[in-house]
Order: C-alpha cells, then sequence, then structure tokens
C-alpha cells in the first residue's frame, strides 16, 4: 500500500468516524414538539407526558409548543417547513392522517409530506353528553336525536379526528341521518361546550374527557373499547349497550419534516420508543386511558397507510364532503 494509499483510507476512516460522531450527539440542542391543538386536550396531555420523558433521557430541553388552527394543519405547517434536522417534531392524532380526506384545499398530503416517526399510543373514546340531559343510556340517546334532531348536536374536536370518524360511527349505526355537527379548535373548547349545555354530544379520547366526566361536568355514555376502560370502568361499551360494530379508537404519533436523514428518524424512533417502553412500566399511561403502542418506523408507516385507506371508505359511506 503506498502512502497515498495510506492517506486516502485514513482520510475516509477519520471522516467516518467524524459522521458516526455527529450522529451520536443527535440531539445535541432542544427539542421542539408541536402539538396542532389547544393546551389541555388529549393529544396535548400525552405530548407533554413524552416529552418529559424524552427530556429526562436524552439530556437536552423539550418544548412542547401549541399552534392550533385550521384542523390541526397550522400546527403540521410549522413542522413541515421546519429545518429538516430532527429537531422540530410534530406530535398529534389521527387527524394528522387524513388531512387530505377532510380538508378541500389541504395544505400538505401526510403520507408523502413528512416523514413518520413514530406511533405511541392508542386510546378508545368516550361519549359524553350535557350533565343537564335526562338521558343516561346509549339507546336514550339515539332515541331522543331520532325524535327531535334539530335539539342534538354534536361537538367535533376536528375534522378527520378519532372523535370525527367515531361520531360518523355513531350516527352510521344509530341511524342518525340529521345529526348535526358543530367544528371547534381543539378537545378542550368542545368539551366546554357540552358541559355549558351549548352543544349536547361529545366523543372524543378517553386521556381527553375523563377528569371532567369525573367531576360530573359532563355526562358518561360509553366507551368504543372492546371491553370497558379500566380508567372509568362503570361506563359501559357500545357492545354492551347493544351496538356491536360501533368499535372503534383513537392513536398518537409523531413526525418530522420530510428531508429529515432517515439515520435520524431512527434515533428518535428508538428513544421515542425508549420512553414510551418506560412510562408504560411506570403505569403512567394509565390514568390517561392510552395503552402504549412501540412500533419501528416502517409498521408506523404500513399502519397509517392502512388507517388512511379505512377512514376514508367511511368519510365515503357517511357521504362527507371536504371543507
Amino acid at each position: 500500500m503506498t502512502f497515498l494509499t495510506r492517506r486516502a483510507l485514513g482520510l475516509a476512516l477519520l471522516a467516518f468516524g467524524g459522521s458516526a460522531l455527529a450522529q451520536a450527539r443527535f440531539p445535541d440542542g432542544p427539542l421542539r414538539i408541536i402539538v396542532p391543538f389547544a393546551p389541555g386536550g388529549g393529544v396535548d396531555s400525552a405530548a407533554r407526558l413524552i416529552g418529559k420523558q424524552l427530556s429526562s433521557n436524552l439530556n437536552v430541553p423539550v418544548v412542547v409548543e401549541n399552534r392550533p388552527g385550521a384542523n390541526g394543519s397550522v400546527g403540521g405547517k410549522v413542522v413541515q417547513s421546519a429545518p429538516p434536522d430532527g429537531q422540530t417534531l410534530l406530535f398529534s392524532a389521527s387527524t394528522q392522517a387524513l388531512t387530505k380526506q377532510v380538508m378541500a384545499n389541504p395544505p400538505y398530503d401526510p403520507l408523502t409530506d413528512f416523514a413518520p416517526v413514530a406511533r405511541v399510543g392508542a386510546a378508545p373514546l368516550m361519549m359524553v353528553i350535557s350533565p343537564a340531559l335526562p338521558q343516561s343510556k346509549l339507546s336514550e340517546v339515539i332515541s331522543a336525536a331520532k325524535q327531535n334532531p334539530d335539539q342534538w348536536t354534536a361537538a367535533l374536536p376536528a375534522l378527520g379526528a378519532a372523535s370525527h370518524l367515531g361520531t360518523l360511527m355513531f350516527a352510521k349505526e344509530g341511524g342518525l341521518n340529521k345529526l348535526t355537527t358543530v367544528v371547534y379548535k381543539g378537545t378542550a373548547p368542545a368539551l366546554t361546550d357540552v358541559a355549558g349545555g351549548h352543544v349536547q354530544i361529545q366523543i372524543d379520547a378517553i386521556v381527553a374527557i375523563q377528569g371532567m366526566a369525573k367531576a360530573g361536568k359532563v355526562k358518561p355514555i360509553m366507551v368504543t373499547s372492546a371491553k370497558r376502560s379500566p380508567v372509568m370502568p362503570n361506563v359501559p361499551t357500545a357492545i354492551e349497550s347493544g351496538y356491536p360494530r360501533f368499535v372503534t379508537e383513537s392513536w398518537y404519533g409523531m413526525w418530522a419534516p420530510k428531508a429529515t436523514p432517515a439515520e435520524r428518524v431512527q434515533v428518535l424512533n428508538k428513544a421515542i420508543n425508549e420512553a414510551v417502553g418506560q412510562l408504560a412500566r411506570a403505569g403512567a399511561f394509565e390514568p390517561l386511558g392510552i395503552d402504549p403502542v412501540t412500533e419501528s418506523v416502517d409498521e408506523f408507516r404500513k399502519y397509517m397507510t392502512g388507517y388512511v385507506a379505512e377512514s376514508a371508505d367511511l368519510l365515503k359511506s357517511a357521504g362527507f364532503k371536504p371543507e
């Protein structure tokens, strides 16, 4: 081997080592997690729980920033246009995956314009109604809504959210062809209006509405899981209430800007999965009603693709028109 060959090999190894060292230091600064909904909702609560664990594990600050508006796409655009260095992430629910299906002029395609990082959890939905209403069973709610459809309005925290799909499923299974819906900028403002009697129904993740339900500010009617939730064990399932096909859930995930290097996405996936595992073992998800999920990047991508296809069919069958 000549001197020049040895020198070239040495420089190549040095460059490789420097690259590996730089990768090993990632993230070397604050992580910014964008939540595209108002503070206080289920997405916000889950994001802050995971963000705190990530900060402890990675020894870097993690800042959770709420950017509500435009059905979650305001926060989505912030992340889409952020530098693709892995330092800015979107934490959202299934709403993000259906942006293209529910908006007449979607600002992006969530399947192709972002890098999926990790799916972190799933949660059953719960139906609550205004506390002043006399109904206490799902069958009673459906009967009343059929008799007086003009007196029943359902709150939607966001178009395309699991709550939206759950509400469509509720209308379909209950035979409610004239159920009026109103779209809000997140769970918290919608729930406030249900508690105040301005709208009558909300179907949303247990993580987001259990507090108000336990406090008696809204009345729980049923959960959409196959079995009762340990968070609110006294609330029957839709199956128990006589609607065996009414089973659905919400889910949560993280995305990065599209051009984020695959190596950094893998580092983030590993770090997030580790944080989720730690929180699960500590029982931190149980009070929120979340079932923890740890998946590879590819598994998350495949799950999201299947979810979009199934949800698009439900939206189409309900005659939904993008807004």
